[in-house]
C-alpha cells in the first residue's frame, strides 16, 4: 500500500513539474561524478539507474563516462576549453533526417527548447551518429533533457537529437587542449592528413578560416550561432575507470515516505504493478520559471562557428521516387571513393536549399539532376560558389563560367571512349555511359581549370569542363558523362555496353577520385579495420565434444597453441582489453558468444555436405590473412575435423608470386585443409589442386537451379573469371608433405557482393535478371563458401578413383581457353594454339608447325588482355 501511495505521489508531483526533479537529481549527485544520460528507453547504459520515464524515453544515473583523447574530435574552441565552475560538459548524439520528418517547428503550441541556446559547444566528430561536445550550466543541461525527453529539444540543419549523456573530460584532455591553445593558430585536430581548418582567436569567440586553398583565405568570415553545425560528430565516449560512489534519490520532501528514504526512484518504479505513465507536461514549470534560477545569460558566449564542417551535400532535383532513387545511386559511389569516416553526405532537398544555410557548412555540393534548376536556386548555387564554394556537375543541366550544355541525341544512352586528362596532364583512356549533351563555349570564355575530358570521336565532344569562379576560390568540375552510375544500371541496355562499362570500372573510380581530390577533398585509402578475435565453430554437433577434447590436450600452459608464424590463445570469451596482434590471436571457444552481420552459421551448416572437409570453422571479422590461421593446426589436428578458416575480411590478403589481394567485405574468403597421400592420384599430380579449386567455386553457382547461365569461367593456372573479360576470383595453394602425406592449405578468394571498383557474381545475377527477365536472388558468401567446399570433396573423390579424365570435362565446360592464340613471352614472341592440360596439369600449347610445348604455372601468368603467356613478375 505504501509503494502505491509512492507512486502516485511521484505521479502527481512531478507529473507536472518533471523539470525540478531532473534539477535536483543533477545538483544533488553532480560531485559523484555520476553520469546523467537521456536517452531511448531500449539504449540506456547497461547497469543505468531510471529515474524518470516519459514514453519510449528515460533519464538515467550511469557510471562516469569519461573522454580522454580529443585526437579524432574537430575543436570548435581552443581557449578557453576550461569548465565553468557548476557546469557540466556533455555529448550530444544526433542524426541527421530529411526535412519531412524533422522536429516541430518554432510556431508550434509547444515550448521548443534551442539546443544551442543552452550550452557551448566544444567539440565535434563526423559519424553516424554525430557526436558534439557542450558545456552547459547544471540549469541548462536540466533543461535540454528535459525538452528532449518531452520532444520539445530543436537543432540546427536538420539534425534530431537521440541520446544527451553527460561526461567528465580528463585533466590529460584538457591540457592537451591547453597547450595547443597556447599557439597562435591550431589546426583541427583529425586523424588523417586531410585538408585541415584553421582556428583563430576572434572576441567573441573562434572563427575557421577556409581551407589550406590560399584563395580560400579571402572569404569574408559569417556570423554564426553556435550549433551544431551539420556534420555528424563523434566517437564513443570512454567508460572512467575506479569505483564510484552512489547516492540515492531522497523523496526528502515527502515526510509520508521517509521510511523509503534508502530507495530509488527505480526500486519504486519496478515494485509497483506497472511502470510510472509518461508524464504530462506542464509549461508553466520550465526551468526558467523555478525560484531559484541562477542561469547566466548565455547570448553573450555564443560560438561563431565559420569553419566548414565536413558535408557533401547532394542535390537531385525535386522530391520525387525517382530523384531519391537518383540519391542513393550517386552517395553510393562518393562513399566509395571518400572516407565515410570523415565526410558526411547529406541529401539536399529543394526547400532547404533555399531556406537553410547551409552554405556555411557545405564542403562540396554534388549537382545530379537532369532537371531545370530554378532560378532563385541557381542563384543560391552561384553565390555559394561565388564565397569559394566547390560544385560537382553529374550529367546536370547546371553550368555557367561561359559553358553551355548542348544536346547531342545520337550520344544518348550509348557508351563511348573518353579521354580524360588529369590535373598533372597524364591522361586516363575509359569507357562512359554518354548523358547525351556536351558543353560548348559560349561567347563569354574564362579560363578553364587544369581537369577536362573529351570522346574519342571526329567532333571531340568536350564531356568534363573544369571552372574556375570568383575570387575567393570558388570552383567546378561539370561532367555529361555517367560517372555515378554502375555498369548495372537499368540505363545499360545491352550486353555487350555492361562488358565494356565494367572492364572500365576501376577507371571511372579513378577518374572521379581526381575529380574529387581536384576540389579538395581527400580520397586516400581508409584506415585499415582492427583486427578482432577469432571464433572456433563446428558445422557439426558431434564433433563438438571431440574438438574440444583435442584441445584440451594440445594447448600449452597458457592455453596456446604456437608456429613459428602465429600463436592462437584458446578462451572462453573475449575482453576488448585484450590485445590482438598479427602474431598473437584470441580464438573464442563459446559458440554461443557468436554473432555476424557476414557469416550465418546456420546457413553454412545446412549447405555443407561433406563427410570431412570444413567441419571446424575459424571465423574472424578482420584477420590479416586466412593462410596464416591455419599454420599451428595443419600438422596435428585429425583429418575428420577439417579445419576451414574464413573471414569478413584480410587486411593482408595474399596472391600468387607475392601479389596482394585486395579483401574487402563482400568477397568470400577461406583457407581450408585437406591431406593427400603421396601415392595416390592426386598425389602424384598435385598441380591439379588449384585447378579442382577453381572448378570447383565455378560449378559451386553453375550447379544452383537457375544459375547454370551465370557466365563463370577458369583462367589456368588459378584464377575464376567472368567470361573472358575481368578476374572476379583466384585460387592459392600451399603444399607440404610430410612423410607419406601431403597436408595442404588452399586459400581462395572471389568476390560475391562487393560490386566495386571491379564486379562480383551478384552484380552478374543482376545483369542476367535484367536481360532475361528472371528474378535470381542474390547469392551470399557463406552459402557459396559451403558448397565450393562441398564441391570440392566430390571433385577429389573423383580424381582419386578414376583420375584425371573424370574432372577434365568439367575443367574444359568451363575454361576460357578454348582454341585460343596466344605469343610466348612477348608479342613478338612464338604464336602457339592452346591445347589443353597435360597429365600432370600443366598447360600444354602447340607451335605452327612444331610440337606440342608444356607451359608450368610455377613464374609464368596468363595475360588475358595481351593473350601472352608472361614470366609472373617476382
Amino acid at each position: 500500500m505504501l509503494i502505491t501511495l509512492c507512486y502516485l505521489y511521484l505521479w502527481a508531483r512531478w507529473g507536472r513539474r518533471p523539470a525540478e526533479l531532473v534539477r535536483a537529481t543533477v545538483r544533488r549527485l553532480r560531485a559523484s561524478r555520476c553520469s546523467f544520460t537521456f536517452c531511448g528507453a531500449a539504449a540506456q547504459p547497461p547497469g543505468a539507474r531510471v529515474c524518470l520515464s516519459r514514453g519510449g524515453r528515460v533519464f538515467c544515473v550511469s557510471d562516469s563516462q569519461s573522454i580522454e583523447d580529443l585526437n579524432k574530435w574537430a575543436l570548435f574552441l581552443v581557449s578557453p576549453f576550461i569548465l565553468e565552475a557548476e557546469h557540466i560538459a556533455f555529448v550530444t548524439e544526433s542524426i541527421w533526417v530529411q526535412s519531412e520528418n524533422l522536429q516541430r517547428s518554432s510556431s508550434s503550441s509547444e515550448t521548443i527548447v534551442e539546443w544551442s541556446d543552452c550550452c557551448l559547444p566544444l567539440a565535434c566528430r563526423p559519424g553516424d551518429p554525430y557526436r558534439l561536445i557542450a558545456e552547459a550550466s547544471v540549469d541548462n543541461f536540466s533543461k535540454l533533457g528535459v525538452a528532449f525527453m518531452e520532444d520539445r529539444l530543436h537543432m540546427d540543419n536538420g539534425l534530431v537529437p537521440q541520446k544527451i549523456m553527460s561526461v567528465r573530460l580528463q585533466d590529460s584532455t584538457l591540457k592537451e587542449v591547453k597547450d595547443q591553445a597556447s599557439n597562435k593558430q591550431v589546426q583541427i585536430l583529425e586523424p588523417r592528413s586531410e585538408p585541415s581548418l584553421e582556428i583563430k582567436p576572434e572576441q567573441d569567440g573562434m572563427e575557421h578560416v577556409g581551407r589550406d586553398d590560399p584563395k580560400a583565405l579571402g572569404e569574408e568570415p559569417k556570423q554564426r550561432r553556435g550549433s551544431a553545425s551539420g556534420s555528424e560528430p563523434a566517437g564513443d565516449s570512454d567508460r572512467g575507470g575506479g569505483p564510484i560512489e552512489h547516492y540515492h534519490l531522497h523523496l526528502s520532501s515527502c515526510h509520508e515516505c521517509l521510511e523509503l528514504e534508502n530507495s530509488t526512484i527505480e526500486s519504486v518504479k519496478f515494485a509497483s504493478a506497472e511502470n510510472i505513465p509518461d508524464l504530462p507536461y506542464d509549461y508553466s514549470s520550465s526551468l526558467e520559471s523555478v525560484a531559484d534560477e541562477t542561469s547566466p545569460e548565455r547570448e553573450g558566449r555564443r560560438v561563431n562557428l565559420t569553419g566548414k564542417a565536413p558535408n557533401i551535400l547532394l542535390y537531385v532535383g525535386s522530391d520525387s521516387q525517382e530523384a531519391l532513387g537518383r540519391f542513393h545511386e550517386v552517395r553510393s559511389v562518393l562513399a566509395d571513393c571518400v572516407d565515410i569516416d570523415s565526410y558526411v553526405l547529406y541529401h539536399l532537398l529543394e526547400d532547404s536549399a533555399l531556406r537553410d544555410p547551409w552554405t556555411d557548412n557545405c564542403l562540396l555540393l554534388v549537382i545530379a539532376t537532369r532537371e531545370s534548376i530554378p532560378e532563385d536556386l541557381y542563384q543560391k548555387f552561384m553565390a555559394y560558389l561565388s564565397q569559394g564554394g566547390k560544385v560537382l556537375g553529374l550529367s546536370s543541366s547546371f553550368t555557367f563560367g561561359g559553358f553551355q550544355v548542348t544536346s547531342k541525341g545520337a550520344l544518348r544512352k550509348t557508351v563511348q571512349n573518353l579521354v580524360f586528362s588529369k590535373a598533372d596532364q597524364s591522361e586516363v583512356k575509359l569507357s562512359v555511359l554518354s548523358s547525351g549533351c556536351r558543353y560548348q563555349e559560349g561567347p563569354v570564355r574564362l579560363s578553364p581549370g587544369g581537369l577536362q575530358g573529351h570522346l574519342e570521336n571526329d567532333d571531340k565532344d568536350r564531356m568534363i569542363v573544369h571552372v574556375p569562379f570568383g575570387t575567393h576560390g570558388g570552383e567546378a568540375v561539370l561532367c555529361q558523362v555517367h560517372l555515378e552510375l554502375p555498369p548495372s544500371s537499368d540505363i545499360v541496355q545491352t550486353p555487350e555496353d555492361f562488358n565494356l562499362l565494367k572492364s572500365s570500372n576501376f577507371r571511372r573510380y579513378e577518374v572521379l577520385r581526381e575529380i574529387l581530390t581536384t576540389l579538395g577533398l581527400s580520397c586516400d585509402m581508409k584506415q585499415v579495420p582492427a583486427l578482432t578475435p577469432l571464433y572456433l565453430l563446428s558445422a557439426a554437433e558431434e564433433i563438438r565434444d571431440p574438438l574440444m577434447q583435442w584441445l584440451g590436450k594440445h594447448v600449452d600452459s597458457e592455453g596456446e597453441i604456437k608456429s613459428s608464424q602465429l600463436s592462437l590463445r584458446f578462451v572462453s570469451s573475449y575482453v576488448s582489453e585484450v590485445e590482438i596482434t598479427p602474431s598473437c590471436i584470441p580464438v573464442v571457444t563459446n559458440m554461443e558468444a557468436f554473432s555476424s552481420e557476414n557469416f550465418n552459421l546456420e546457413i553454412y551448416r545446412q549447405n555443407l555436405q561433406t563427410k570431412q572437409l570444413g567441419k571446424v570453422i575459424l571465423f574472424a571479422e578482420v584477420t590479416p590473412t586466412t593462410m596464416r590461421l591455419l599454420d599451428g593446426l595443419m600438422f596435428q589436428t585429425p583429418q575428420e575435423m577439417g579445419l576451414i578458416a574464413i573471414a569478413a575480411r584480410q587486411t593482408q590478403g595474399k596472391g600468387r608470386g607475392g601479389n596482394a589481394w585486395l579483401s574487402p567485405v563482400g568477397c568470400a574468403l577461406s583457407t581450408l585443409l585437406i591431406s593427400i597421400p603421396l601415392r595416390s592420384q592426386l598425389g602424384q599430380r598435385i598441380p591439379f589442386v588449384q585447378h579442382l579449386m577453381s572448378v570447383a567455386v565455378v560449378e559451386a553457382v553453375r550447379s544452383i537451379p537457375k544459375y547454370q547461365d551465370i557466365n563463370l569461367r577458369v583462367k589456368w593456372p588459378n584464377d575464376i573469371y567472368y567470361s573472358d573479360l575481368m578476374k572476379i576470383g583466384g585460387v592459392l595453394v600451399n603444399s607440404t608433405l610430410m612423410g607419406e602425406t601431403f597436408h595442404i592449405l588452399i586459400g581462395c578468394g572471389f568476390n560475391v557482393t562487393n560490386s566495386n571498383p571491379t564486379i562480383c557474381i551478384n552484380d552478374l545475377v543482376t545483369e542476367y535478371n535484367k536481360q532475361h527477365k528472371a528474378e535470381l536472388k542474390p547469392l551470399r558468401a557463406d552459402y557459396l563458401i559451403a558448397r565450393v567446399v562441398t564441391v570440392l570433396e566430390k571433385l577429389i573423390e573423383e580424381f582419386q578413383d578414376k583420375g584425371p579424365n573424370s574432372v577434365l570435362p568439367l575443367y574444359y565446360r568451363y575454361w576460357v581457353h578454348s582454341g585460343q592464340q596466344v605469343h610466348l613471352g612477348s608479342a613478338d614472341g612464338p604464336k602457339v594454339s592452346i591445347v589443353g592440360l597435360d597429365d600432370s596439369g600443366f598447360l600444354q600449347v602447340h607451335q605452327e608447325g612444331g610440337e606440342v610445348v608444356t607451359v608450368h604455372p610455377d613464374g609464368n601468368s596468363f595475360d588475358m588482355l595481351r593473350n601472352l603467356i608472361l614470366p609472373k613478375r617476382r
